[in-house]
């Protein structure tokens, strides 16, 4: 990813090692929390969308950085205190609907230990840059952290700008050090595949042309004559926006000389995941930073589980969770939610194939918690094969509704078994979604939301710890949009509460249209 260089007075060299003296930091502080002795502590959040060509602004784009507000669960520790910033504002019963979740806190003694701090800027474009730009922001969250041996910043994705960021308020950041930034990419992800022999498709990294496509697909076809598909995936694409489906059906056979013209047509034929980009735009983007051609792996039953985990302060390698993605879009490339925990079919595989990778990154000194996606494939009842395709050094769409659940259950998920079960002994199950919208939702403010949620019986229960939690709620007016997870003590009632959202928010839109 390419950015102007952040104006914090250093050049690449210094900002590097002044980063790279803060990190120590976090050993103690992560011995600290993970000991309960609840000393004081500050938790900086800071979920920047700092990726290229992602086309959200405005609402939209603050509803995305709002989909982390699950973390002011943390303001369950008596001594912590969270600031949370934001491109605009947070409205306060949106902010006051987190409080009133946490367990056995009063909720007026956390929002005294909670600071909510914003550019006012809904512009497209990342909010750590936008927090850069803006030293007396800087200054503000600086005076709002007591002690700075005691905070740490936690960001969505690291680029330099976090990793600036974090240099520029003086505290640790708890994720992966922008020099790894590479390992993430598209091309990274399956050389490292590739060194932990770990199973991927037939592929070609590092291109960045339409020639460069060519000879990739060239090549694929001649290692494997019958195949039909290929995707070509932006290096730095996520959500699936950086995907474009390439058909192969009916090209000169491998080697004929018609061949590479035939497949240069089809390449300008390409169809693209993301609407708000054109042809030309795909390619200048190919051409900065670069991509892959990867087989479309096909089966009479597909699948698309992840597996995250995580690389604590102290080096160690945490298996967190697995989820089966739900995918839509164009060419059914991007993602729209997930449920958890993924088909034990082959929930424990992609784990043991994910912890390869993720004992290479320990090895790199990765931290943070990061993510790999599969595809899961069988056909005809047989046995399912997974393959996995990438490897996202940051937080996802997966992490806001696993760790949800987990700070609202005090539950784990145990990798060996594939379940997630409280300390009760209760096993729980979510789906979960970034894209539950209707142009009819538009009718409803957040208050009228809880208010449909409280008459339906459908908020989140603490005594049975089920029923349905929202995020994004900030796109509701001008998208009609809104996130949600929906818990319970099976899949089964999982989705009979997911369904019955859905049900009640339509009957009561049409009621308020009609009205």
């Amino acid at each position: 990813m390419t950015f102007d260089p952040s104006p914090i007075g250093l050049n690449e060299e210094e900002a590097a090692a002044a980063f790279g003296a803060l990190q120590p930091k976090l050993v103690p502080l992560w011995k600290s929390i993970q000991s309960f002795n609840q000393d004081a502590q500050t938790i900086v959040v800071v979920p920047s969308l700092s990726v290229d060509n992602l086309p959200v602004e405005g609402s939209l784009l603050q509803a995305y950085e709002e989909r982390f507000l699950f973390l002011l669960l943390l303001l369950r520790q008596p001594r912590a205190r969270l600031i949370y910033v934001t491109s605009q504002a947070i409205r306060p019963e949106i902010a006051d609907y987190y409080l009133h979740l946490l367990p056995g806190v009063i909720a007026s003694h956390a929002r005294k230990r909670l600071f909510l701090v914003s550019p006012l800027d809904g512009a497209r474009g990342p909010l750590s840059q936008k927090l850069l730009d803006r030293p007396h922001l800087i200054r503000q969250i600086r005076s709002l952290i007591p002690d700075p041996d005691r905070a740490h910043l936690v960001p969505f994705n690291t680029t330099h700008m976090e990793r600036d960021l974090a240099v520029r308020l003086g505290i640790p950041m708890y994720g992966a050090d922008p020099k790894f930034f590479p390992l993430g990419t598209k091309s990274g992800a399956r050389q490292l595949f590739a060194e932990a022999g770990v199973n991927h498709p037939l592929g070609v990294e590092n291109i960045h042309s339409t020639e460069d496509a060519v000879a990739a697909i060239k090549d694929m076809r001649a290692r494997k004559p019958g195949i039909r598909q290929v995707i070509v995936k932006l290096n730095e694409g996520v959500s699936g926006y950086g995907n474009a489906l390439v058909h192969l059906e009916g090209l000169p056979a491998s080697g004929e000389p018609a061949e590479a013209a035939a497949i240069r047509e089809r390449l300008q034929a390409m169809i693209l995941e993301s609407h708000a980009m054109s042809y030309d735009d795909y390619m200048q983007t190919l051409a900065r930073n670069g991509g892959i051609v990867e087989e479309r792996i096909t089966g009479d039953e597909f699948r698309s589980p992840s597996a995250q985990m995580r690389i604590t302060p102290l080096g160690k390698l945490e298996l967190l969770s697995t989820h089966d993605q739900l995918l839509g879009g164009t060419e059914g490339q991007t993602y729209l939610g997930c449920r958890f925990p993924a088909d034990p079919a082959y929930a424990a595989a992609i784990m043991t194939e994910a912890a390869k990778v993720g004992q290479r990154l320990v090895k790199e000194g990765v931290l943070g918690r990061f993510a790999m996606d599969f595809v899961a494939v069988r056909s005809q009842g047989g046995p399912w094969e997974v393959y996995a395709i990438e490897l996202n050094l940051r937080k996802g769409g997966t992490t806001h509704p696993f760790l949800t659940l987990q700070f609202l259950t005090d539950g784990a998920y145990d990798a060996a078994a594939g379940v997630f079960r409280t300390p009760r002994g209760e096993e729980k199950c979510f789906v979960a979604s970034d894209t539950l919208a209707s142009p009819a939702y538009r009718v409803f403010t957040p208050d009228d939301l809880f208010d449909v949620v409280a008459r339906h019986g459908l908020h989140f229960d603490q005594t049975h710890q089920t029923g349905a939690v929202f995020h994004m709620m900030s796109a509701l007016g001008e998208h009609g949009r809104l996130g949600l997870t929906a818990v319970g003590n099976t899949q089964a009632e999982a989705d009979a509460i997911y369904a019955r959202v859905v049900a009640a928010l339509d009957t009561e839109a049409q009621a308020a249209l009609s009205g």
